[in-house]
């Protein structure tokens, strides 16, 4: 018996998952994507996967570029996450006005100087997973550590603060 689709995403928002902003750059210009679809693999090597839709521009920018930075957004930054769940193609420099970023050393990539923690990351593989690709990332510096700022997390299709209250919409 087949799953339905709108029963399969409910049961997989009552899991609360982490918020990140994987941003690429290459030659002419930036692009980000908000992901929640994260998980540590392996600590030797450092190993990050991150689900991406198989067809978006993100993930065909990353396998041409083959490096990016992954950050772990806060709570006060579900304005970002907002802005970069778009689909399309908008500078990330130009979602992030106002926005304190800066580049990561191994990648080039835009990343948050706010953040609780960011990833610089190579691309290591990608598997095909349905209408997705996994992206198994090979972190090669941990550029900003932040332990005390409060990550931001996606519970029940809402953005919602480490105790798992939502956040009012941005």
């Amino acid at each position: 018996m087949p799953v339905d689709a709108a029963d399969f995403a409910a049961a997989l928002g009552q899991y609360p998952a982490g918020v990140c902003l994987l941003t690429v750059r290459d030659g002419i210009d930036d692009v980000g994507t908000t992901v929640s679809s994260v998980m540590s693999v392996s600590a030797a090597p450092p190993l990050v996967a991150v689900g991406l839709t198989a067809a978006g521009y993100p993930a065909e920018v990353l396998q041409e570029v083959g490096s990016c930075g992954l950050t772990v957004l806060a709570a006060e930054q579900a304005i970002v996450a907002s802005r970069f769940s778009s689909a399309g193609r908008p500078s990330a420099r130009h979602l992030l006005e106002s926005v304190p970023w800066t580049r990561a050393p191994a990648s080039g990539a835009i990343v948050l100087t706010g953040a609780p923690a960011v990833l610089d990351c190579r691309l290591d593989r990608l598997v095909e997973a349905g209408d997705h690709v996994l992206v198994l990332l090979a972190v090669e510096g941990v550029p900003v550590l932040n332990p005390g700022a409060r990550p931001l997390l996606r519970l029940r299709g809402r953005y919602a603060d480490q105790s798992g209250a939502p956040l009012p919409r941005p």
